[in-house]
């Protein structure tokens, strides 16, 4: 079995201590943060990996706690880069985790890699420190490209170069990590992942951090009217996000209902409504939906809320609204139930995995505002039902406790063993 003292994570593209709910940050920084942070109270030496993008941050910050911290390297300029900018920096930031290991005498019992461009330099890592790597990819980017041209927002790419070193690098992982069985059926149906590699652990959650509140007091702490009525809306603030569908369901309310909406409010968290305009087509495309909508009193854009602020707006909200497209697991909606706030969710992906219908939230068709509009009714006007299912989000959301998590992750890894050195004959 693999002895792990000391683990390299890798997340090229994003910091785990970047703020959450701007662009590319979201369920994956949490993941390798409240991980990083579970691994080193044990004991474990954790070193996260990722591309400095301001020359202001320090390059090594211990923030992350015990035995954990965030390694920023160059690779392109300390400036913020969309991925597909980052992958020609790859090899400068290979390079770097060398130089940085090599300087300080560091050698790694594992790698843990995060998205494909992370895969990508796992796999020179992997040949010269000669120890395994776990893979997560968090979104498949075959998925996204399949989901995207089936709502009309682009067109299938199917050789593009995310989809093709996501094949490559399942083709050699010595683990690959599904965050749900639905993710695992993903790998070996549109990449043809091996079977045998590929181990099924979802993220876990913060118990300590989101916590059931009472309402009345996450109100008084937000500054929320005790008789006001939220629902919440966390993420970023894209297409496949499907936000303008519960704009679509709120004004059905308002058409069918519109007692429902004189002290009702939905908070949308995430993005920069402040931006100037052109900065976020998306952003600028929902507010102007809520105009013609005739909702700019119903519907706030409060843009992104650091995690310590999180826990009230979940606990003061009658519901989380997550009408995506596509998730791969939905660590929004996790940390929700764990407040004992119910989810209203599109069945796809981990959504349809952690919501159970009728149970600890409600399914609901995606792209379907009437059907939306139906379950936010029966929240709304029936407060028992809505209490029982709170209840049994709390209940279900223990048994992700990042210890658990984290205990089932050291199980995979220890049955890892030493990749074979290679030769290459000239």
């Amino acid at each position: 079995m693999l002895n792990i003292t000391r683990i390299a994570i890798l997340s090229v593209h994003t910091c785990p201590l970047a703020t959450l709910g701007g662009k590319k940050t979201g369920g994956m920084n949490v993941y390798i943060r409240e991980l990083s942070r579970e691994l080193g109270k044990r004991g474990i030496k954790v070193d996260v990996f990722t591309r400095s993008q301001n020359p202001c941050v320090p390059h090594i910050n211990e923030m992350l706690g015990e035995n954990a911290r965030v390694i920023h390297l160059p690779a392109g300029g300390e400036v913020p880069l969309d991925p597909d900018q980052v992958y020609p920096h790859l090899p400068e930031f290979t390079a770097n985790v060398l130089r940085f290991a090599e300087e300080n005498g560091l050698r790694y019992d594992l790698i843990y890699s995060h998205y494909w461009l992370s895969g990508v330099v796992a796999h020179t890592l992997r040949a010269l420190w000669r120890v395994p790597v776990a893979q997560m990819f968090h979104t498949l980017g075959v998925m996204k490209d399949r989901i995207a041209h089936a709502a009309g927002q682009s067109s299938i790419r199917p050789a593009d170069l995310r989809s093709f070193n996501e094949a490559d690098i399942m083709s050699w992982a010595d683990r690959l990590i599904a965050a749900t069985p639905a993710e695992r059926a993903q790998m070996l149906w549109l990449y043809r992942a091996p079977r045998a590699r590929i181990a099924v652990v979802p993220p876990g959650v913060n118990l300590a951090q989101f916590r059931p509140i009472p309402s009345a007091v996450a109100k008084a702490a937000l500054g929320v009217p005790p008789e006001q009525k939220m629902l919440l809306f966390v993420g970023r603030i894209e297409p496949l996000k499907g936000v303008d569908t519960i704009l679509q369901a709120l004004a059905d309310l308002k058409g069918q209902q519109p007692h429902l909406l004189r002290t009702l409010t939905l908070s949308i968290i995430g993005g920069d409504p402040d931006a100037e305009q052109g900065e976020n087509a998306e952003m600028d495309r929902l507010k102007a939906l809520r105009a013609r909508l005739g909702l700019e009193d119903v519907v706030m854009f409060l843009g992104a809320k650091d995690q310590a602020a999180l826990n009230y707006y979940y606990a003061a909200s009658e519901a989380l609204i997550m009408p995506s497209d596509y998730e791969s697991f939905g660590m929004v909606a996790l940390e929700a139930m764990a407040c004992g706030t119910p989810v209203i969710a599109s069945e796809v992906g981990g959504l349809a995995f952690l919501v159970r219908d009728g149970v600890n939230g409600y399914h609901v068709p995606v792209r379907e505002p009437q059907a939306l509009a139906e379950k936010i009714q029966l929240l709304l006007c029936q407060p028992d039902r809505r209490a029982v299912l709170g209840a049994n989000a709390a209940r279900d959301a223990a048994e992700y406790a990042w210890a658990h998590i984290a205990d089932r992750l050291l199980n995979e890894f220890s049955q890892l063993a030493l990749p074979i050195r290679q030769t290459v004959i000239s």
